[in-house]
This record gives C-alpha cells, structure tokens and sequence, in this order.
C-alpha cells in the first residue's frame, strides 16, 4: 500500500523543510511548494490527501489557494498555519472550508492528531462514495435496495448515527426490514469487527427469556445442566439487537434497564457481576409510545433506548422502489438456488404494483423466490406468481401524481415542491434526494418565485 501522501506550501524555505521532515517521520511521503499557485500544478499530479499551507505567502496566500482548492477539490483537507492569527482569519479559514488552523510555530502532537482525523475523514468520505455510487447504480444501501426519498432519509440516519455509541430505536411493521437496518449500522460502526448477535424476544417462551438474554450457571433451574453464555456476553464488543422489544416481559425489561444504565448484569444462578461493552440496538413493530401506555414496554426503557430512532416505512408507501427490490432480490435467490433468471415481465411489476404488500418487503422477497424457483425461462412471467390480491392502492403522501398532459418543466416544479416538503424545506437534503447540486436547486426555486411575481 503506497504511503499517505503531504503537499506542504511555505514561502520559507526553512519553515517548508522543517515541516517536511516532520511529517516524513511519520512514515507519510511529502512533496512541497513555495507557493499557491505551484502548489495548484502539484495536486493534480500529486493526489495529495492532505495539504498543509501557509496563510501568508507572496503570488497565490493561503486563503486563495484554499478557496481554489474548495472549487476544484471539494473533499481534500487543508490545514491552515500562520504566525499572525486572528480570530477573524480563523473564522473566514473554516467557512471557506478549511479543516483545521494552527498556529505557528507548529505543536507537532497536535498537527499528528489533525493529520490522523483528516486521513480518517478522507477514508469515510470514501465509503460515503462507494455507498451513492451503489445507490446510484442499483438502488442499493448495502445489502438494502431502494431509492425512493423515505429510504433515502433511512440511509441517512443510519450514515449519521452509525460511528456513535448510541442505542438505536428501529420502528417499522413486520416484513420492513428491521434486522437489515441494526446489520447495517452495526457494520458502519466502530464496533464492526465485533459480534453481532440478533434475538428476537417474541419468539423466546417468557420461561426462558432472561437465560437466553443473560445466561445461567450451571444448575440455577432444573434442566440447567451446564454453564451457558446469554446473548449480552456473547455480544460483548459488538452490537446485541432486540427485535420486538415491546414483547419481552416486563421484569426482564427492568433487568435490561439496568445492564444499559450500569453496564454490568449476573448469569442466572450467579453472585458474580460480569462487566459487558455491548452497543444496543432494539426493534418493534409497535408505536412505541402505544406500547408504553398499554403497559407493554417501560417508560422508562423507552427513553433509554430512543436516544436515536429510525422509522421504516411500509412497502406498500413505496411501491415506487418496488423493480429495485425485484431484482436485487433476484440477484440473492440466483445465487442460493442456482438460477440464471434475468428479470421480471412488465406485466409481473404491474401486478406487485397493485398488491397491498401486508408482509412487505418480506412477502416480495417469498413471492420472488417462490417464482424464481418454478421459472423455466429467462424472465419470471406472470403464470409464475401465485395469486396475489389485487387493488386499487392509494398513492402515499409521499408520491406525486402527474397527469397526461403535463409539461416536463411543469413535473419537474411539482416534484421539487413535493421534495422539499418532505425534507421540510431542507433544501440540502432535498438537492441531494432530487440528484441535483444546491446552487440548481436555488435557481430553480428562484425561477419559480419569478415566474409567481409575473
């Protein structure tokens, strides 16, 4: 692997080599310039991941060379230095886009630590790339398919909260995928390389919840024949997932209550405390709120383990998303059943497109496998399908309705407006949603606020 590569810009030849052999210790190549303006013909040819400037320099100064940078290379960080700072300068730097200001002379602990955040944040700017890249390319978040606005703000939220420690709370009904969203955040975390350990407390008998959850000694109840570690150990450095939390009983829910707050429980049968570093993330397909005033989940659980939520909306609210699940789903059960099915007639997505989806996402991926498996050509055809309820399906608040005879430019207006809207005037989460830069979208509302003024 080539090593990370430092573009340091100084007027002072000294200042320049002195911070270059600085840096090189640190096992980085460097390269340097003695100004702005040979420093802009250097990263093209460079590639640097990082640049290190001086403020004030004669030809091309810093800030310049930091403004051209930001117009060309949008993502690579600048580190600013200077022997005169004012706040001011400091203020204008990081607006400008700036990473970091240091002054001079330089505390070498504090430029390493700057340089490690920056080469991290180059590294997650990478896989936020790689992500839109496959969103782009096949609706995909992951091993999660969709491109429909909820499921844009889905990926966001688990983009946003992923490298914190905080508990998650995951609301969605049967079928939406809960599982796939816990899987993922686990796997955008830094707990990545650790375990993830998935239960599902509706499917556990009341009898044995705690010794699956916390686990038991050996002869704590009759048939406990040996030591057995629960899901909390198991999950120790990793990430435990509750699926349907709502259901596991309410002395277990307190017990629970106190591993989170404490970070400590007991193996049934044992005096022993055991210390446990486990990030929880819990699911239900209830309203949360419901559940808590019907006496199903602690009030005080609750609020513990929505620190951050994340609501998944049902298939049926995004039939629009429906031929990217198709055929990421196709891609999956060719590989388990060892099929070649290239596709689904349009005929068969008219058909998912009609049906309530009651299972939802979990139900398509049945009824995908169940034609999959019976295909006896290149594409899944009707007479493939079992039967399937058919009906009218409302549009959900999300979707826009554009009649025959609508201009383009007409659509294009409604769906910005329907965008934004969703986004609650978010007009940066809505540029991204529509695949536009910020600056288009501006223009375009400001073409509009025009056109009503005529």
């Amino acid at each position: 692997m080539s090593k990370q590569r430092i573009l340091i810009v100084d007027d002072e030849p000294s200042a320049r080599s002195g911070l270059a052999m600085l840096v090189s210790k640190w096992d980085f190549t460097t390269a340097a310039a003695e100004n702005g303006e040979k420093a802009l013909a250097l990263i093209s040819e460079l590639e640097p991941h990082v640049v290190i400037t001086d403020l004030f320099m004669p030809v091309m100064d810093g800030m310049t060379l930091l403004r051209k940078i930001k117009e060309d290379y949008p993502d690579l960080a600048v580190i600013l230095l200077t022997a005169q700072a004012t706040i001011d300068s400091a203020v204008e730097a990081i607006k400008v886009g700036a990473y970091d200001y240091l002054e001079k002379p330089v505390d070498p602990a504090r430029l390493r630590i700057l340089l490690d955040k920056c080469l991290e944040r180059e590294k997650t700017l990478k896989e936020v790339q790689l992500l839109k890249s496959q969103l782009k390319q096949y609706g995909s978040f992951g091993d999660m398919a969709g491109s429909s606005p909820q499921m844009l703000e889905v990926y966001r939220l688990i983009e946003l909260v992923a490298p914190s420690t905080a508990s998650v709370l995951i609301e969605g009904e049967s079928g939406t995928g809960k599982e796939l969203v816990a899987r993922n955040i686990h796997l955008r975390s830094k707990r990545s390389e650790g375990p993830f350990i998935a239960i599902n407390c509706s499917a556990i008998p009341e009898t044995l919840m705690e010794s699956e959850i916390f686990g038991h000694e050996k002869g704590a109840f009759t048939g406990a024949l040996e030591r057995r570690l629960g899901c909390f150990e198991l999950a120790n450095g990793g990430t435990i997932f509750l699926d349907e939390i709502a259901e596991m009983p309410f002395g277990t829910q307190s017990k629970l209550l106190r591993v989170i707050e404490e970070r400590k429980f007991r193996r049934l049968g044992s005096k022993n405390e055991i210390d446990v570093d486990v990030r929880i993330v819990a699911a239900t397909n209830k309203q949360p709120l419901k559940a808590v005033e019907a006496g199903e989940l602690r009030n005080d659980l609750y609020y513990r383990l929505n620190v951050f939520s994340i609501s998944l909306p049902p298939l049926r609210d995004r039939l629009v998303d429906i031929p990217i699940l198709t055929e990421a789903l196709i891609r999956q059960l060719n590989k388990k059943h060892d099929k070649n099915v290239k596709g689904t007639t349009d005929r068969v997505l008219k058909i998912f497109s009609t049906h309530n989806w009651p299972g939802n996402v979990r139900e398509l991926r049945n009824v995908v496998e169940r034609s999959l498996i019976v295909c006896d050509k290149d594409l899944i055809e009707d007479r493939h399908l079992p039967v399937l309820e058919q009906r009218e399906v409302a549009p959900s608040s999300n979707s826009v309705a554009i009649p025959v005879g609508t201009t383009v430019a007409e659509a294009e207006k409604q769906l910005i407006y329907k965008t934004l809207e969703f986004t609650e005037n978010n007009k940066t989460r809505a540029a991204e949603i529509l695949g536009v830069s910020l600056k288009t979208l501006h223009n375009k509302l400001n073409l509009y606020d025009a056109e009503a003024q005529n």
